[in-house]
C-alpha cells in the first residue's frame, strides 16, 4: 500500500513540474500575449513620409498600397516562410510574432512600401558596418522596427537617429553630439556604432534574442529578468513575461520586420523601384560652411544635402573645428574641389561668425562719442540698509566689490537694518570728437613779415614815395616786375583755390558703399566709417535703426 501511495505522489509531482515549467522550445512557439505594446516606428505618419524629398526623387511608390486586396495567410505557411528564411537568428512563430506580421502586412503596407523605398539608399550602408563586426545580416532590419529609416526620428523617450541611441550610450559609443551636430543621425557612424554595440552585448549573452532584447531596454533590465528567473537556461522566451511590457514585444517584431521587408511581394505590397541610381562619395570639409552655399554654387537642391548628411543639424559644417565628412553625389564630389574658394566666398558676410564682439552703450545708440574716446567719473551713492539685505547682495546691486564698501564705510562683514552706507560707483563718459577746420589761404591775405614778398613790397613802396627816383626810367620796369608778380600769385591762388574745391566737390559726389555684416548695428558702422547715425539714415532714407545682413548702404 505504501508503495502504491508513494508511486501516485511522484507521478503528481511529476505531472505538476511538467505544467509549471514548460520546454521553451514549447513556450516560443505557443505564448500570447493579449498586452501587445507596439513600437513608435508603427506611429510614423506614411502620407508625411511620402514627401520625403529622397523618396520623391529617387523612388517610384504606389501610393495605392492600402487599398490593394488583403492577403491572408495560414499559420502554417507563416511558419514555413519563416523557416525558409536565410537567417542566423532564430525566427520562431508564435501569436504574438503574428500579430506583429500582420499589422506590417496588413494594416501597415504603406510604412512597409516607404521603408522598402528607403532601403535602395541605407541597407548598404547597414550590410558594410554588420560585415565589418562579422555579425548576422538580419540585424540591418532593426532601423526598421526603430526609426522607420527615418535618420531625424527621436523617440518620447529623447532616443535619435536610425539606431534611436539614447544620449549616454551615443557618447560612450564616441559618437559627437552637440548643438550643430548630431552623430546618432549620421547612417555611416551611427551603423558603425550600432554593430559596436551589438556585438558586445552578444559577448555578455551569447544568444542573439537576449542581445536584441538588450539592445532594446539595456543589460540591467535582462539580468534582472534572468536572475528572477533562476536557472541555468538563458533564453528571450524564458524570461519573456519578466521582461518591460515594450521589451516582450521587440523581438518579436524584429522577426516580423525580417519576414515584411522578405515576402512583401506575397502580399500585395508594391516593391518601390528605383527611379534613377543614388551614386554617393565624401570629401573631408576643413572649413566652416553653411549647405547655402554649397547649394547655390553647386546647384544641389538644400534638401538633397540634408538627407545625405543629417547629421549636420542647423546645415553648417564646422569644418573650422576640425575635420567632416561631407556627402555629394559622386559628380558633385569634383565639383565641389574646383569650386571650394567660390563656395566659401559665396555670401561669407552673411555666414560669418564674428569672433570679438564689443558691446554698445546709450552714447552709441545715439550716434554720439565717434571717436570711441571716454573719461571715467566717479558718482558716490548712499543706500539705506532694508531687513534681509546683506553686504554681498548690496554688493551686487550696484555692481561693486563687497571690500570696496567695507572700505569705504570702514565695516565689517555684516551690516545692520537702517543703517546708512556710502557707496562709490564709477561710469565712464564719452568725449566727443573734436573736429579742426581746415585753413584755407584767403586771396587778400598779405605774406607775413620777413619774406620775400614782403621785402619786394617795402622795397616797391619806398622807390614809389622818391621822387627822385620817380622821376627817373628804370622805375618803370619794376613796376611792371611787381604787377606780374602781383598777378602770378592772384592767379596760383585762384587755381589752389578751384582746384580744391573741384577736389572736394568730386570726393562729395562720390558714393561709398558698404555690406552689412551679420550681428553690425548702424552706430558700429557709422563709428566705423567716421560718420553719424542720422547721416546714414539720411543718406538710405531709413526710418529707425532696423538693417538685414548683406545689405547694402550709402556710407559717404
Amino acid at each position: 500500500m505504501k508503495k502504491t501511495l508513494s508511486t501516485m505522489i511522484l507521478a503528481a509531482l511529476t505531472a505538476t513540474a511538467a505544467w509549471a515549467a514548460p520546454s521553451i522550445l514549447t513556450l516560443k512557439n505557443t505564448i500570447t500575449d493579449d498586452a501587445i505594446v507596439y513600437p513608435e516606428s508603427f506611429e510614423t505618419d506614411t502620407h508625411k513620409m511620402m514627401q520625403n524629398w529622397y523618396l520623391q526623387n529617387y523612388t517610384d511608390l504606389d501610393h495605392e498600397a492600402d487599398s490593394r486586396p488583403v492577403v491572408n495567410v495560414t499559420d502554417e505557411v507563416y511558419i514555413q516562410r519563416l523557416s525558409q528564411m536565410p537567417t542566423t537568428i532564430e525566427m520562431p512563430f508564435n501569436q504574438v510574432v503574428k500579430s506583429y506580421i500582420e499589422m506590417y502586412t496588413q494594416r501597415k503596407r504603406g510604412l512597409v512600401e516607404n521603408m522598402l523605398g528607403m532601403s535602395l539608399y541605407y541597407m548598404p550602408i547597414f550590410e558594410q558596418a554588420l560585415e565589418k563586426e562579422g555579425l548576422p545580416l538580419e540585424l540591418k532590419y532593426l532601423p526598421v522596427i526603430e526609426s522607420a529609416l527615418n535618420p531625424d526620428a527621436v523617440s518620447r523617450a529623447g532616443a535619435t537617429g536610425l539606431w534611436q541611441f539614447m544620449l549616454p550610450t551615443a557618447r560612450g559609443l564616441s559618437l559627437e553630439i552637440n548643438s550643430i551636430v548630431d552623430e546618432r543621425r549620421d547612417p555611416v557612424r551611427s551603423s558603425e556604432a550600432a554593430a559596436k554595440y551589438l556585438k558586445q552585448l552578444y559577448n555578455i549573452y551569447n544568444d542573439w534574442s537576449l542581445a536584441i532584447a538588450a539592445y532594446n531596454c539595456g543589460p540591467g533590465n535582462v539580468n534582472k529578468a534572468l536572475r528572477r528567473a533562476g536557472g541555468d537556461q538563458k533564453d528571450f522566451w524564458a524570461i519573456y513575461p519578466l521582461l518591460p511590457a515594450e521589451t516582450r514585444g521587440y523581438v518579436p517584431c524584429f522577426i516580423a520586420a525580417n519576414y515584411a521587408m522578405t515576402y512583401y511581394a506575397e502580399h500585395n505590397i508594391s516593391p518601390a523601384l528605383a527611379k534613377r541610381p543614388i551614386i554617393t562619395d565624401s570629401i573631408h570639409v576643413d572649413k566652416r560652411v553653411h549647405f547655402n552655399q554649397i547649394s547655390d554654387v553647386l546647384n544641389i537642391p538644400v534638401e538633397e544635402l540634408r538627407v545625405l548628411n543629417p547629421q549636420f543639424r542647423q546645415d553648417v559644417i564646422p569644418g573650422d573645428s576640425r575635420p567632416y565628412a561631407l556627402v555629394l553625389p559622386s559628380r558633385q564630389v569634383y565639383c565641389y574641389i574646383m569650386s571650394e574658394d567660390s563656395i566659401l566666398a559665396h555670401n561669407a558676410d552673411l555666414y560669418a561668425r564674428r569672433t570679438v564682439a564689443e558691446p554698445a552703450t546709450l552714447a552709441d545708440l545715439r550716434g554720439e562719442n565717434i571717436s570711441g574716446d571716454y573719461i571715467t567719473k566717479e558718482q558716490v551713492k548712499y543706500h539705506k540698509v532694508r531687513k534681509g539685505e546683506t553686504l554681498a547682495s548690496i554688493a551686487k546691486r550696484y555692481g561693486v566689490s563687497t571690500k570696496s564698501i567695507k572700505s569705504t564705510n570702514r565695516c565689517g562683514n555684516k551690516v545692520k537694518r537702517g543703517q546708512t552706507l556710502k557707496i562709490v560707483t564709477y561710469y565712464r563718459v564719452p568725449v566727443p570728437k573734436k573736429e579742426e577746420p581746415a585753413k584755407e589761404l584767403a586771396a587778400t591775405e598779405t605774406p607775413a613779415e620777413g619774406s620775400e614778398g614782403a621785402a619786394e613790397g617795402g622795397e616797391l613802396a619806398s622807390a614809389q614815395g622818391d621822387d627822385t627816383v620817380a622821376n627817373q626810367a628804370p622805375v618803370e620796369p619794376v613796376k611792371e616786375v611787381a604787377q606780374e608778380v602781383k598777378t602770378e600769385t592772384k592767379q596760383s591762388t585762384s587755381q589752389a583755390r578751384r582746384a580744391t574745391q573741384k577736389a572736394q566737390t568730386k570726393k562729395k559726389d562720390r558714393a561709398v558703399h558698404v555690406t552689412v555684416k551679420k550681428g553690425e548695428t548702424l552706430t558700429k558702422i557709422a563709428k566705423r566709417n567716421g560718420t553719424t547715425v542720422a547721416q546714414l539714415q539720411k543718406l538710405n532714407n531709413i526710418k529707425g535703426s532696423n538693417i538685414q545682413p548683406g545689405q547694402k548702404l550709402r556710407v559717404k
